[in-house]
């Protein structure tokens, strides 16, 4: 007889390869990128005190394979940053805009990208399949997410939506999205979609 313990970690990994199975028989999805576009301000004063965030990267010869055990990782990490990391304004905490860090226990939308980057990263997923993406939200304001670049399409990695949905499936405008080969370089979104139109809870 199974413990409730035990019952409890069946029916959890149940509901992640049964999203696993509905995300992977979907239509492949990737991002229609372009030419290469304005690297976002706080992204490049990231560099300037730490080179080693523009280096050039690589991909798995493309795009990574998503494996039930990269989909598990992919959920933990992204619950994990999610629920320990409390939303504050770069305002707030350093008293000016658009400064990119690591967080430790509070940040904003681009910490949190950085921080599911870097554990995905430790993770075995290469640099390169990891791109720091910048969104328009249906209201207007500033968003930045993590696209992981696999070979079943674009996923979004989200701490203004638990779920890890395609990228098509958000209700975001695409504007630009880091270059696949060089963390540095960044490249145009070519968002063809229309829009949903409505309000997205702030990110900031």
């Amino acid at each position: 007889m199974h413990s409730k313990k035990t019952g409890a970690l069946f029916f959890a990994a149940s509901i992640i390869i049964g999203a696993f199975t509905a995300q992977a028989s979907a239509t492949v999805d990737f991002m229609p990128t372009g030419s290469v576009t304005s690297q976002p301000v706080g992204h490049y004063e990231l560099c300037q005190r730490a080179p080693s965030e523009c280096a050039p990267t690589r991909s798995a010869n493309g795009p990574v394979h998503l494996s039930r055990d990269l989909w598990a990782k992919m959920i933990e990490v992204n619950n994990k940053i999610n629920s320990t990391i409390i939303p504050r304004t770069d305002m707030e905490l350093w008293g000016q805009e658009e400064l990119w860090s690591y967080p430790e226990l509070y940040g904003d939308c681009e910490d949190y990208v950085l921080e599911k980057r870097r554990l995905l990263m430790e993770a075995g997923v290469p640099a390169g399949n990891l791109l720091i993406t910048v969104v328009r939200q249906p209201n207007g304001d500033g968003h930045a997410v993590l696209t992981v670049n696999t070979h079943l399409g674009d996923f979004i990695l989200d701490n203004l939506e638990p779920r890890i949905l395609s990228w098509s499936q958000t209700p975001y405008e695409y504007l630009k999205r880091q270059a696949p080969n060089h963390a540095g370089a960044w490249v145009a979104v070519h968002d063809g979609r229309a829009v949903a139109v409505g309000a997205v809870g702030s990110n900031r």
